[in-house]
């Protein structure tokens, strides 16, 4: 698996959580989960409740600000497997690998899988 380069890691860095919020409610409604189930997810991941998420959102913060104030979940190092063509646990960037751990709780979401399992047991 390719290791992410620098000029990847700058582009999520500097991305907007606003910009691809939006993929992602459209992405797991689409696969008939609902918007309450992703902002479980995100809320698992980052500790944000629904209005800190929505100020996050309105305030249009980058991916580098996003996860700068997030309380990362303990067990989201148990978040494995490849996600947009890296495996996610060897991603060295802390912020690029923080980025596709959501990547994947959303894409998991989306795939179905049982949210005890999505939220790594707790």
């Amino acid at each position: 698996m390719p290791t992410t380069t620098p000029e990847h890691d700058a582009r999520i860095a500097k991305m907007t959580f606003a910009s691809v919020y939006p993929h992602y409610v459209a992405k797991v409604e689409k696969k008939g989960r609902t918007r309450e189930e992703l902002h479980e997810v995100i809320r698992w991941l980052t500790g944000f409740d629904d209005a800190r998420l929505q100020e996050l959102i309105d305030d249009g913060v980058t991916f580098e600000e996003f996860f700068r104030v997030a309380t990362l979940n303990p067990n989201a190092e148990l978040i494995t497997g490849v996600i947009c063509g890296y495996r996610v646990e060897e991603i060295e960037n802390p912020l690029t690998r923080q980025a596709r751990y959501l990547d994947k709780l959303v894409d998991e979401l989306a795939k179905g899988k049982k949210m005890e399992k999505i939220l790594r047991g707790g």
